[in-house]
């Protein structure tokens, strides 16, 4: 046999398509070729198979050896298509039988002496090698390497064969079969801080555990030292459990960047980049699109502190995700899609001082310069988060008292009840409501209605404002239980929307 075809996958995005590595020999001058738009990293798979194999005592045929990576237009990149070669190049010069390679795909960087190092997004493989067999009705086998086989077999369905050198992969079409890896989640407990840590804040407390019920952003301003970034480091332990789905989507996106832990299985992500980040590093890019934070943080927190020291261009790019849930990066050759369903937390001081408001009277900041400083968050950016909420200086009697506050389990319990009665209801959280489903679901009564119209003209809100209060109105009635929207609901709703001056 001069010719062997492999299956493999790459990585564009969120998917992995299939890709066919053709490998064959013929006579002529040794050679090594390598097609169908492979990057350096894919070609300096030659070097590395070559070595892997003389280590490994094959024979390393002195032929023309070609290899195509088909299709052709789809870019190729990274070491995990050196296990596929490898095997190809056996197979073709008849070292072993290759009668069996149409049940299986491969994935693998080979180190110069044949042992297999882990690959990146081997979830996200797996995961649309469930989705492709689903639709041919075909069930194939993942060889891999072994130290990516826990985060591959989170997903159900596939046959996953961890695999430690490339002996072990010829030994299991030879003699020694390769045993089936079973999944074993050891989902580890969240080490997120308390909330009974945090003393006084009432208000603050309170506008988190509504953000947490209804899958709203908050936006928190205040002096210095009130206890803002305490707040939001707390707020991921009193979101609700993710569902298997949510927890495949994020571990898919945390497998692509290379760091996907196992054991934080079903732990929501909690990201939180310095304000020197740049757009990229928020949303993704490169010429080989790679998630950023925003998609890091998929189905969990990011927290953004200090917000208006942010370039102003950096938090433009949030505006499109906090509405889509997605971002599209486009590239001359390439384009991708990232989710990006994540909560948005911030905090800012009020005033490039950061007194503004404080007992003391410190603050001796103009107008001018406490409009400007204001500014730097934009109109529309601000549009899009539900909640506004002070943070003001906590009474000292509330910092001496020796009790705890209310820890973040008796929160979390109130969550995820109100959160249930909206699965319940309408299949999603109230923040993803479309404007039809909003009139629907978040009717409030007729003086809970006056009371927001009211609101609405005093304030010059905008349309998608006037949704956005309804929005977390519903959220304030779940908790409490109430099925209609009352002036009570509505009014702290309000509330929620005007903090910083001139808003």
């Amino acid at each position: 046999m001069t010719l062997a075809i492999l299956r493999s996958r790459a990585l564009s995005g969120m998917s992995a398509p299939e890709v066919t590595v053709e490998v064959h020999l013929a006579n002529g001058l040794p050679a090594f070729t390598i097609v169908g738009l492979a990057d350096t990293e894919v070609k300096e798979a030659r070097e590395r198979v070559r070595s892997a194999l003389q280590n490994a005592r094959f024979e390393f045929p002195g032929k023309r050896i070609t290899v195509n990576l088909a299709p052709a237009d789809l870019p190729k990149e990274s070491g995990r298509f050196d296990l596929p070669i490898a095997l190809g190049i056996l197979v073709a010069s008849g070292q072993i039988p290759g009668d069996a390679l149409d049940h299986y795909e491969f994935a693998g960087e080979l180190s110069l002496s044949g042992e297999l190092r882990p690959i990146r997004g081997a979830l996200a493989m797996t995961y649309a090698m469930r989705k492709s067999g689903v639709l041919s009705g075909r069930q194939d086998a993942f060889i891999l390497p072994a130290a990516n086989a826990d985060e591959a077999a989170l997903v159900e369905g596939i046959r996953i064969l961890p695999a430690s050198s490339l002996l072990d992969v010829c030994a299991h079409f030879v003699s020694t079969p390769l045993e089936a890896h079973t999944a074993s989640v050891r989902t580890a407990a969240p080490s997120y801080p308390d909330f009974s840590d945090v003393k006084g804040q009432t208000q603050g407390k309170r506008a988190l555990e509504v953000a947490a019920a209804g899958g709203h952003h908050v936006l928190m301003s205040g002096p210095p030292g009130t206890g803002k970034t305490m707040l939001a480091s707390r707020f991921a332990g009193i979101l609700p459990p993710m569902a298997d789905d949510e927890a495949l989507e994020s571990a898919a996106v945390q497998s692509l960047s290379g760091h996907f832990d196992p054991a934080l299985w079903k732990v929501r992500p909690f990201r939180a980049p310095h304000h020197t980040a740049s757009g990229i590093a928020l949303v993704g890019g490169g010429s080989t699109p790679r998630p950023g934070e925003i998609s890091l943080s998929h189905r969990g927190v990011l927290f953004l502190d200090e917000l208006p020291e942010y370039e102003r261009r950096v938090l433009e790019v949030l505006r499109e995700p906090l509405e889509s849930g997605h971002i599209t990066i486009s590239r001359s050759a390439r384009q991708a899609t990232f989710p990006a369903r994540f909560q948005f937390i911030a905090a800012m001081n009020p005033c490039p001082c950061g007194y503004l408001g404080h007992p003391s009277g410190k603050c001796h900041c103009t107008p001018d310069a406490i409009s400007r400083y204001q500014s730097r968050i934009s109109g529309p950016l601000l549009d899009r988060i539900d909640i506004q909420v002070t943070i003001n200086v906590p009474e000292q009697d509330a910092l001496w008292q020796q009790a705890a506050g209310e820890p973040s389990a008796h929160v979390a319990a109130r969550v995820e009840s109100a959160y249930a009665l909206q699965i319940a209801r309408q299949g999603k959280q109230n923040s993803m409501l479309s404007v039809t489903e909003t009139d629907t679901y978040c009717k409030p009564s007729e003086e809970a209605m006056r009371l927001l119209r009211h609101a609405m003209t005093q304030l010059n809100w905008s349309a998608r404002a006037y949704h956005r209060v309804l929005r977390v109105a519903r959220t304030i009635a779940d908790l409490a239980g109430e099925r209609e929207i009352g002036q009570k609901q509505v009014a702290e709703a309000i509330q929620y929307r005007r903090f910083l001056q001139g808003q």
